[in-house]
């Protein structure tokens, strides 16, 4: 404002001193108004270099302080993000998808550790077979001389299956599966160090597959992919919550004195793993249902590949 006033009055005393014949009072308005038009342009320079000072001391360091406090944020909701919130979502599908099993897969080729829980193992032994890397593997999967144990998967199945399904056919079909992985884990036990079964009464529903960098859970407990044949899964990265509570949880049962743990080795023969498909199934396997179980589980390993695009 009073800027204002400087240069009005600096223009009006230059103006009336144009119109005035020269004497003393041209000479002093003619004066006054450049002294007033000095002062409005010092005044204006040191108005603005005291601005820009006061930028600099106050404002800057706000905007600095507010880009770091901003930063830390991020950062705080990465770490959140990587803590609890999965780096993948695959939603419940009727078919295979194959971007979700080409990279379970690349996990798996980059892990020396492979946990598996799940109801049969199949899926298990069949991706083992796809891999040229040795590895340990363990697996925790339905006790199949308990009817609870297959319950569960058998009730999901009976919502996702067509009309016309009965119970008694699903439970006879989930118990050729659990024969089926069985021969299947003992068939790929060239790709493993270790293959390590622990077997339990009342498996949990969801499956879960840990790796060294990875944890995947597939959701058949979720209700919402329950007409589908494919549920729902989320992967989380290592040092996530859910890792680090998958896996020790995972070791927690597979390492549990009260459980029933059965090992196969590169040494373990057919005749061995006869006598241990007993032991796990309370029924004796001979060599003629030993031909047909292996010819089924190569049938599905086939389909498994084909569907899922995997490369043989």
């Amino acid at each position: 404002m009073l800027l204002t006033v400087l240069v009005v009055v600096a223009g009006l005393s230059l103006w009336i001193s144009s119109m005035m014949d020269p004497g003393a009072g041209k000479t002093l308005l003619t004066s006054l108004g450049t002294g007033t038009l000095i002062s409005a342009v010092v005044g204006f320079g040191q108005t603005l270099i005291t601005a820009t000072a006061s930028q600099r001391a106050m404002v800057t360091p706000v905007i600095e302080e507010s880009r770091r406090a901003l930063e830390a944020l991020s950062a705080e909701y990465r770490s959140l993000n990587k803590e609890f919130f999965p780096t993948h979502v695959f939603e419940a599908t009727t078919e295979p998808d194959p971007m979700f099993n080409r990279i379970l897969t690349e996990d798996l080729d980059v892990t020396r550790h492979y946990f598996f829980r799940g109801f049969s193992g199949r899926h298990a032994a069949a991706r083992l077979l796809l891999s040229r890397t040795e590895r340990e593997l363990r697996v925790v999967i339905a006790d199949p001389r308990d009817e609870g144990a297959i319950s569960g998967r058998a009730r999901y199945l009976l919502r996702s299956e067509e009309a016309g399904m009965d119970y008694e056919t699903i439970q006879a079909r989930l118990d050729d599966e659990i024969s089926i992985g069985l021969v299947g884990l003992f068939l790929a036990r060239g790709r493993c160090s270790l293959v390590d079964i622990t077997v339990v009464a009342d498996p949990p529903l969801d499956r879960l597959e840990v790796f060294d960098e990875s944890v995947w859970v597939t959701l058949y407990s979720d209700i919402r992919g329950a007409t589908t044949l494919y549920p729902r899964t989320l992967r989380f990265s290592e040092g996530s919550f859910l890792y680090n509570k998958e896996r020790s949880e995972f070791l927690r049962v597979s390492q549990s004195r009260s459980g029933r743990h059965f090992r196969i080795s590169t040494t373990t023969t057919r005749t061995d793993f006869l006598a241990l498909y007993e032991k796990i199934t309370g029924s004796p396997l001979s060599e003629e249902n030993f031909l047909e179980l292996e010819g089924k589980f190569h049938a599905f390993r086939k389909e498994f590949t084909e569907l899922a695009e995997l490369n043989p």
